[in-house]
């Protein structure tokens, strides 16, 4: 029997005092009121009374950090798993709102749709989709938590939706240590719950595009 529920967590805030794009680069930990922020997606999914059977996180350090709370909670150690890591990004260690004025990284502005600045999102979604029905089939009831990163989950969740992937990366909905929750029905992925248990005001999320 698979799982019953998978749900699909943001990593919290970021120590990143100079607000860069820092994508995959190394060193790029939560910070303080990130972890608080963890704890308190671990806490709202541990309050729902659900057996969780596997954890399954980015190899990042954010996204490791984030399931920290989760071990504590339910005595599972994370699953690492690239697929459901950061994508790439041209724009990876700069500041974007000064990138995107020098003429020289306009042609990576060029085919949104893909996008051209980095991962395209077909391939982002293959990935995700992959990882999830792996971590779904591989337990025998029970839910499944994977901790990502904003971009992945949002593309999975226009994917699930039926709608473009294209879209504005100001206007995603999932915020720091966010759970988006799904399960599959008839071979399908079905969204069936969002939430936002994390108090994020003020917070610095600026790290990916």
């Amino acid at each position: 029997m698979p799982a019953d529920r998978l749900h699909l967590v943001r990593h919290g805030e970021v120590h990143n005092p100079d607000h860069v794009l820092y994508g995959r680069l190394p060193n790029f930990g939560l910070s303080v009121e990130g972890r608080g922020m963890a704890r308190q997606a671990a806490d709202h999914v541990h309050a729902w009374e659900r057996p969780i059977s596997s954890l399954v996180c980015s190899p990042l350090q954010r996204a490791q950090e984030s399931a920290r709370p989760f071990t504590d909670l339910f005595g599972i150690e994370p699953l690492i798993d690239e697929r459901v890591i950061e994508p790439t990004n041209v724009f990876e260690g700069k500041v974007m709102k000064w990138a995107v004025m020098n003429p020289l990284n306009w042609r990576h502005l060029r085919k949104p749709a893909v996008p051209s600045w980095g991962e395209p999102y077909e391939q982002i979604i293959a990935r995700m989709d992959a990882a999830m029905t792996d971590a779904w089939t591989r337990v025998d009831g029970g839910d499944v938590v994977i901790v990502s990163h904003q971009l992945p989950i949002w593309v999975t969740h226009l994917w699930v939706a039926g709608e473009p992937a294209r879209h504005d990366p100001r206007k995603r909905r999932c915020g720091l240590s966010s759970v988006t929750s799904f399960e599959q029905r008839d071979g399908h992925w079905v969204e069936v719950g969002y939430a936002e248990p994390a108090s994020t005001v003020g917070s610095i999320d600026v790290g990916a595009v």
